[in-house]
């Protein structure tokens, strides 16, 4: 699996990692499916849902 950073686009999450839906809708995030999603990044994505980068990343990476 490709590692996820801060950087990593939401569309392309979607494509790296089969359970990131289930984790983003966890933290409140259920926009994947509106066009700015595909062109955002999760850093942004979390900014936008006062959400922890460093959290949020350490999930999608199967860290925590």
């Amino acid at each position: 699996m490709e590692k996820i950073t801060k950087d990593t686009l939401i569309s392309e999450l979607l494509q790296y990692n089969e359970n990131a839906a289930e984790i983003l809708f966890r933290h409140g995030m259920h926009c994947l499916g509106c066009a700015i999603a595909h062109q955002e990044t999760i850093e942004q994505a979390t900014n936008a849902h006062g959400e922890d980068l460093e959290q949020l990343l350490n999930e999608l990476n199967g860290l925590a």
